[in-house]
C-alpha cells in the first residue's frame, strides 16, 4: 500500500517534470529562433543548420511525447504547426530567414522521436509478457 502511494506519487512528478521541461525547451527553441544571430550564413542550403533543427525538434518531439503520453500525434502535429509558425516568424522579423527546408528538417526530427517512441513501446522490458507456463521454452 505505501510503496504504490509512493509508486504514484513519483509518477506524477515526472509527468510535471517533463511537461515544464518540454514548455522550457519550446520557449527556449522560440528565443535561439527569433534573436538576431550576429553572423548569419548565407541563404542556401546548410547542412548543419539541418541537423540542428532536426535535433531540436527530436529533442521537443521526445519531450512532448514523454510530457503528453496519452496525446501523441496531437503533440507532433502541434510541433510540425510550431515549426511553421517559427519560419513564419523569422521571415517576418527581417533579420533572421524562414525556409521551407527547415519545416522538412523539423519533420525528419519529429519522425525520428515518433520512431524511437515506438521501439520503445515495442522493446522495452517490462512490457513483454511473462512466458507462460505452457511455452515450449522451458
Amino acid at each position: 500500500m505505501v510503496v504504490e502511494i509512493i509508486f504514484n506519487i513519483i509518477i506524477f512528478l515526472m509527468k510535471i517534470f517533463f511537461k515544464i521541461l518540454f514548455f522550457m525547451a519550446l520557449l527556449v527553441t522560440t528565443v535561439l529562433a527569433l534573436v538576431p544571430a550576429e553572423m548569419l550564413t548565407a541563404p542556401g542550403f546548410n547542412w548543419w543548420d539541418k541537423a540542428q533543427h532536426a535535433l531540436a525538434f527530436s529533442v521537443l518531439g521526445l519531450l512532448g511525447l514523454a510530457a503528453l503520453p496519452a496525446k501523441p500525434r496531437q503533440v507532433l502535429m502541434g510541433l510540425v504547426v510550431y515549426g511553421v509558425a517559427i519560419e513564419l516568424a523569422q521571415w517576418a522579423v527581417g533579420w533572421r530567414f524562414g525556409e521551407w527546408q527547415d519545416v522538412l528538417a523539423d519533420t525528419v526530427g519529429l519522425s525520428l522521436a515518433w520512431l524511437l517512441r515506438y521501439l520503445w513501446q515495442r522493446w522495452r522490458p517490462w512490457h513483454r509478457a511473462a512466458p507462460s507456463l505452457n511455452s515450449t521454452h522451458l
